[in-house]
């Protein structure tokens, strides 16, 4: 028989998957499972969108698309551009995927040859490890525990980049920790880079409209415009809308690297469906007061699953303050046993704390940073508290 592709045994399941699919398969047996695992908003677009896709099923072409994604779809994706402070762009500078994990992956292909050096901050998306290894690029992770606050140092940027990586990959508001670099924490790390300028960085934002406290989203083009000709801005609808399904992600940076992303759209995928586009325009272009809302629901979320943590001792959480994620180092349960079944690591505590408490979260392990869980908090709101009290629980009865 012939063999599959060395890349292919590079590829690995997820983490986050594996979990979900565990709390769904201990539902269906009949257990009470409250699932803190997958990052879904787990609420829907505004009726505007459905009024939108009925209109477009009514009027439906049934032919091919732009491989660079309709011109009505790229002018509203710019004009959301717009209203987060990302001015200067044209059609030619973006173009839309199916998703924005199908844009970093065009990515990753487009920049990135086998052996090159790629920079990912440590805890990272699960993603951005998963496509460097399977085209076999060379990952350098930059560690950046909680007692920093979860967050990348100048210093730490300025000296990974002297051995002239070839890919920065940068998540800010963050999967999986939540925290939201300040302006002036951008600025910092913008000037840095303007040092290194071999180096293409791509910016995973995809919730940079799901910011709390008062705070904004900032972009290192904001502070050092001349990074603009090596910074791909990655966005979707996925998260701020309530849309994951409908896979509309959309990538703006310099033309070439976005022809780069048109091409291999064009042998991959043809084009984004024409339903889809028209969902994506709506949600775009339409009324915000669902995202609005649901973003102050989330930081009610946040701060309510924060006061529990507070209350269980050598449990450390920098705040999070977007997203809708907090990642509490947890190590303090390590070497410690729950009814008779030891804890020695994140994965024995998460496997506990849902077979004794069935709650699932995802252990941190799986974000590269082993000492800590995370939590999503989009679960339907009379099941946080209880899910939160759960975990309470079970830390109390540890020995």
């Amino acid at each position: 028989m012939p063999k599959l592709a060395a890349r292919v045994g590079r590829a690995k399941p997820s983490a986050i998957m594996q979990v979900a699919d565990k709390a769904k398969q201990l539902r269906a047996e009949g257990r009470d499972i409250i699932s803190f695992s997958i990052g879904v908003p787990n609420f829907l677009p505004g009726p505007h969108v459905y009024d939108a896709v009925r209109k477009a099923l009514d009027h439906d072409s049934g032919q091919y698309g732009s491989n660079r994604g309709d011109t009505a779809l790229l002018d509203a994706f710019l004009k959301h551009m717009e209203g987060i402070g990302m001015t200067g762009y044209t059609r030619e500078n973006v173009v839309v995927t199916i998703g924005a994990k199908h844009g970093l992956y065009n990515l990753f292909e487009a920049l990135v040859d086998e052996g090159d050096e790629v920079l990912i901050p440590t805890p990272y998306w699960t993603s951005y490890l998963d496509i460097a290894e399977i085209l076999g690029a060379r990952v350098t992770l930059l560690p950046c525990p909680p007692e920093q606050n979860y967050k990348l140092t100048p210093a730490q940027l300025d000296a990974a980049l002297g051995s002239r990586p070839r890919l920065f990959m940068f998540n800010n508001p963050s999967n999986p920790t939540g925290m939201v670099y300040t302006q002036d924490e951008i600025a910092a790390l913008a000037d840095v880079l303007a040092n290194h300028p071999d180096t293409w960085v791509i910016t995973d934002d995809i919730y940079n409209r799901m910011v709390f406290d008062g705070l904004s989203y900032h972009n290192f083009v904001q502070f050092r415009p001349e990074l603009r000709d090596r910074v791909i801005f990655t966005d979707s609808i996925s998260k701020t809308y309530g849309m994951p399904g409908w896979r509309a992600g959309f990538l703006a940076g310099p033309a070439d690297a976005i022809r780069a992303v048109v091409t291999l759209n064009s042998n991959h995928i043809t084009n984004v469906p024409e339903i889809v586009t028209a969902a994506a325009i709506a949600a775009l272009s339409g009324p915000q007061d669902v995202p609005a809302a649901k973003c102050a629901e989330f930081q009610q979320k946040r701060d309510q699953v924060m006061e529990v943590l507070a209350r269980i001792p050598g449990v450390v959480c920098p705040r999070p303050q977007g997203a809708f994620y907090v990642f509490p180092d947890i190590s303090c349960a390590f070497g410690k046993s729950h009814d008779g079944r030891r804890i020695g690591n994140d994965v024995d505590f998460c496997n506990a704390l849902l077979e004794a408490k069935g709650v699932a979260c995802v252990p941190g392990s799986a974000f590269g940073e082993p000492r800590s869980i995370r939590i999503s908090y989009t679960c339907p709101t009379p099941q946080l508290l209880p899910g939160m009290r759960r975990i309470e629980e079970f830390f109390a009865e540890l020995v």
